[in-house]
């Protein structure tokens, strides 16, 4: 992480709930657990690494970093870390579709890349 990396952290109702991933209920796509992935995006290319909390098929936590060194493309990262929480926490992970929060859609691809990497890890099977 650089010097002016930052993580932002939020959650809502964790109770119980750690980062280890737990089997579907019956009516569930995606196994509850925690999930991180590196998503790019860019032509330098850039990334965000993010980590989700899911459960019920729902975003109960997400963090994100904000890595970059140029301060122009720092301020984008942490605008949209900032507003990312608000965009994601509560909602169903099929139902995430995030084009252009906080002025930036960099970010956005960014996000998306990783979101669809940490779906395939909550539907893959378990050994």
């Amino acid at each position: 992480m650089s010097v002016g990396a930052v993580a932002m952290v939020a959650t809502i109702g964790l109770a119980g709930c750690g980062s280890e991933a737990r089997t579907p209920s019956a009516d569930s796509g995606y196994r509850d657990g925690g999930y991180s992935a590196r998503g790019w995006y860019g032509s330098l290319p850039s990334h965000h690494d993010v980590t989700l909390t899911i459960e019920d098929d729902a975003v109960t936590a997400v963090e994100i970093t904000t890595p970059a060194d140029d301060e122009t493309s720092l301020g984008y990262q942490r605008r949209f870390a900032a507003a990312l929480p608000g965009a994601v926490i509560g909602r169903d992970v099929d139902d995430l579709d995030i084009d252009r929060l906080a002025g930036s859609s960099g970010c956005s691809q960014g996000f998306m890349d990783a979101l669809e990497k940490m779906k395939e890890q909550a539907t893959e099977e378990t050994p």
